[in-house]
């Protein structure tokens, strides 16, 4: 019989005032129990509706079949057929926008908890079980991945099972993209992805940092000196977006990019035994509500700030950023700010930032996304005393691949045009996907694309050469 329990099983937490004081995983996982309990609500639809939802076509009905039985290793070895960063998607992905928005369980309670058993289940891996280096049987042929995120990650792994000599150029000093310097500690491990991409090396593929392409190489001597077949371009979207408003260039002033990267690439919250300071002083405002405006407040208040404003100009519901990071930053005493709007960052005399000026906004009617469009309600200007701000309202790809690739059909505002059932681009034999194409989106939508582009890759080779 079937749990039919209305709720899904409660996932262990560190305490609210005591994780924001640290940069420790909050949720803290299924024990070998839990996850069978929770596999136990899974009905097992004949057409299995919570599939639809995921990019990467997880088998999710057997993987979590597998759970219920007890058989964790198989149930990670199912979800590796097509996931290639299962540690990761269990504990990053949307699935409440995903394949558990879709699931049957949901109609009357809440859906089961697939990202929970995903995750167990690859952290049971982790645990006990062991990588096999894979017998591969070598094509000859080589493909060049741009960028070490996700989809890049998944389009490396993908093409590397079909036999390709893969090499990923990424421009940090370490692989993972925003998995590595985005996302915080608190939410994903670095360990974790670590683990992942030293899987991708166990099947061969080559990783080679700080190699940014269209300086160490730009597209066409890849193609058409260093010997590659084809190229997959999946280098994200690092450019960060500003209000242009006065005062964006004071000191204490930050992109969420830079924050975040400081705070995790170059692992500032260990300072001073890491070596890169980053400062918050008392009072931090986070202009933005998405989930990178979440992380950067959280990670402000790790660090030692006493208050951490999130400054949205919508209301609480039009927030784009998941509902559990927004449950999670109220627990650890973020204050939202909604319907309000800076217009000037003020400074000092030292030109330090002391002061921000915001406007309330009142919502009228829906704009081109669908919600509902602010403006200022005119004489409710009022100012916060402040030290830091950290401007998170979005990011696009940055130009130098287009700078130095001037055949790569892109937008107006960065994006690679791509065929979408394909990724191919306006160059033969070079594919893209990712934020590269589509702007800031989810990791499982990078994976997908990434996914995507490396079966038509392997199509186009064997068609072309």
């Amino acid at each position: 019989m079937p749990n039919m329990s209305l709720k899904k099983v409660a996932m262990p937490e560190q305490d609210p005032n005591v994780r924001n004081k640290n940069f420790e995983e909050v949720a803290l996982g299924y024990t070998k129990e839990m996850a069978m309990e929770e596999a136990e609500r899974c009905l097992h639809c004949k057409n299995k509706p919570c599939m639809q939802g995921c990019p990467v076509n997880v088998k999710i009905p057997e993987f979590i079949e597998l759970v219920a039985k007890g058989d964790l290793l198989g149930a990670y070895a199912k979800i590796k057929e097509t996931n290639a960063l299962p540690a990761v998607c269990g504990r990053v992905c949307p699935q409440e926008n995903q394949c558990e928005k879709y699931c049957v369980r949901g109609k009357k309670g809440e859906s089961v908890g697939i990202g929970r058993l995903e995750r167990f289940a690859a952290d049971y891996f982790m645990e006990n079980g062991h990588e096999e280096k894979p017998e591969i049987q070598k094509n000859g042929k080589k493909v060049a991945v741009i960028g070490g995120g996700p989809a890049g990650l998944t389009c490396a792994g993908d093409l590397a099972k079909m036999g390709y000599d893969v090499t990923i150029f990424e421009a940090f000093h370490k692989a993972g993209g925003v998995l590595g310097y985005g996302i915080p500690e608190f939410r994903l491990p670095k360990s974790i992805v670590q683990k992942e991409i030293d899987n991708l090396k166990n099947m061969g593929v080559k990783v080679e940092t700080s190699m940014v392409i269209g300086k160490t190489f730009t597209i066409d001597e890849l193609m058409k000196e260093e010997g590659y077949s084809a190229v997959f371009i999946g280098s994200g979207a690092g450019l960060p977006s500003f209000m242009h408003i006065p005062g964006e260039n004071l000191n204490g002033v930050y992109s969420a990019n830079e924050f975040l990267t400081r705070i995790n690439l170059m692992k500032a919250y260990q300072f001073p035994s890491a070596d890169t300071p980053v400062y918050v002083g008392k009072n931090v405002a986070v202009i933005g509500g998405g989930n990178v405006a979440m992380d950067a407040a959280r990670s402000a208040k790790r660090l030692g700030a006493e208050n951490v404003y999130i400054i949205y100009r919508r209301s609480e519901e039009e927030m784009p950023a998941r509902l559990e990071e927004v449950h999670h930053a109220k627990e650890e005493g973020i204050i939202f700010k909604m319907l309000c709007n800076p217009t000037k960052i003020i400074g000092d005399e030292n030109f330090w930032v002391k002061e921000i000026e915001c406007i309330e906004m009142e919502l009228g009617e829906p704009d081109a996304s669908g919600r509902r469009r602010p403006s200022p309600k005119a004489g409710s200007e009022f100012t916060l005393d402040m030290e830091t701000v950290i401007v998170a309202i979005g990011q696009s790809p940055n130009p130098l691949i287009k700078q130095t690739t001037p055949h790569l059909e892109t937008q107006k505002w960065g994006g690679i045009i791509t065929d979408e059932q394909t990724g191919a681009t306006s160059i033969p034999g070079v594919f893209a996907g990712g934020d590269a194409v589509t702007g800031a989106a989810t990791v499982i939508l990078a994976m997908g694309a990434g996914k995507t582009a490396a079966k038509n890759i392997d199509e186009y080779i064997k068609n072309h050469q």
